[in-house]
């Protein structure tokens, strides 16, 4: 798992995966990891024809439950497994048990048939039975042929889910398991397990739009080198994410290096501070917030010429003159208008309650988030963080070392009582 995707912060919540026929439902059984290592609780349902590529006995061995096979008890009436012990598919009213219980809903892989019986209002196995009966959007994540994916039968049936408030992960291009290329693929699996957490998570940021800055930047200082610094973008990505997870629309600026993020993220790859600038100050004033986690370069080196610089003739060294950056966070800070809220990231090797402080005032934040870097838990390159956070009219809170998306997670809820 991407150390910027590693939520815990789902313990209480209850996801449903449905699986479909396809090669794809190898990859259903990481799903549900996922979830579980998240905090969630998680029940799936096999069609028929999926149990021809993977055994519920994969789900349960996983913590999965309940986990579904049949609409009746024992399989079909009259079969060999008339006999079989009790099992989920004895409970009578099984078809009601995901949306009764529930908070999100998955079907991945799924298939065109099954898409098709959605579409229509069809419940003749199961899966499509609970679907129906389940009150809330459907994620929706296809997976087959290119040219099954192209028809226009199911490309119809994915315009009437969608137009129904469900959500479709378009399938990805590529080599499929037919050997054909084209649309067909399973989505990123990462995609699949955030639109899961979504569905589950209270959109308590919906409508709230935030700008979201992060990772380093690289100042050329000749044709092949550039000064930078360590960070990673995990911090910054783990904020993105949560904020995404719970409604906002985010507009993501990223440092070279960052960490991938979703689809539904809109994402602006730069390089340098005064590009990062230029992006950020172009959508600042559309914004209902900005969380400023860049570690942006003070200053930039005045280029000694675009060919790679030579050794040869400085024996003795040379020099490299700076010259400062745009401050980003000082600069959309103070011209920030009535409920626009800000926060900043302070990152210091001592001294960080009064830099804190100092920047909470010259920046025009309403809210610092400050570690110490240098540290095996915490800054540039760690999974986890410790951090200390004071707010505009507060007292400086410490927070225990967390991983980062569950300070990312904190830093929302913050945003969200706002």
């Amino acid at each position: 798992m991407d150390a910027h995707l590693a939520f815990t912060r789902f313990t209480g919540r209850r996801l449903h995966l449905g699986v479909c026929g396809s090669i794809a439902a190898y990859k259903a059984p990481d799903f549900v990891r996922m979830w579980r290592d998240a905090g969630m609780d998680a029940g799936v349902t096999l069609t028929d024809a999926s149990r021809r590529f993977i055994a519920p006995l994969t789900f349960a061995a996983l913590g999965a439950s309940p986990v579904f096979t049949s609409m009746f008890a024992g399989g079909q009436p009259g079969g060999e497994n008339a006999a079989s012990p009790p099992s989920p598919d004895d409970d009578v009213f099984g078809h009601l048990m995901p949306g009764q219980s529930a908070h999100a809903f998955v079907i991945a892989p799924a298939s065109a048939s099954t898409m098709a019986r959605l579409a229509h209002g069809l419940a003749d196995d199961m899966l499509s039975a609970q679907a129906l009966a389940f009150p809330g959007p459907l994620v929706i994540a296809p997976a087959m042929n290119p040219k099954m994916w192209a028809n226009a039968a199911t490309q119809e049936n994915v315009a009437t889910l969608r137009r129904r408030g469900h959500v479709v992960v378009e399938p990805g291009c590529g080599r499929t398991a037919c050997m054909e290329e084209g649309q067909g693929r399973l989505a990123d699996p990462r995609d699949i397990y955030l639109h899961g957490l979504r569905a589950a998570s209270a959109q308590d940021m919906q409508g709230r739009r935030v700008l979201v800055t992060l990772g380093p930047t690289r100042e050329q200082w000749d044709g092949v080198r550039y000064w930078t610094n360590p960070s990673s973008g995990t911090m910054g990505a783990a904020v993105a994410v949560a904020l995404w997870l719970r409604g906002a629309e985010v507009q993501a600026v990223c440092g070279p290096g960052t960490p991938w993020l979703p689809m539904g993220i809109a994402r602006h790859d730069v390089t340098g501070a005064r590009q990062m600038f230029d992006v950020a100050n172009a959508l600042w004033d559309a914004m209902d917030a900005g969380v400023f986690t860049a570690a942006v370069a003070d200053f930039s080196p005045v280029p000694l010429g675009p060919e790679k610089f030579k050794k040869a003739g400085a024996q003795d060294g040379f020099s490299v003159a700076f010259t400062p950056n745009p401050d980003i966070l000082a600069t959309l800070g103070n011209r920030k208008r009535d409920g626009q809220t800000v926060v900043g990231f302070a990152a210091e090797t001592s001294g960080l309650a009064e830099s804190m402080a100092r920047k909470l005032v010259a920046k025009n934040a309403d809210m610092i988030v400050g570690n110490l870097v240098g540290g095996t838990d915490a800054g540039f390159g760690s999974a986890t963080n410790r951090v200390t956070v004071l707010a505009k009219g507060g007292e400086p809170e410490e927070w225990p070392v967390l991983p980062k998306p569950d300070v990312a997670w904190r830093i929302v809820d913050w945003l969200a009582r706002r």
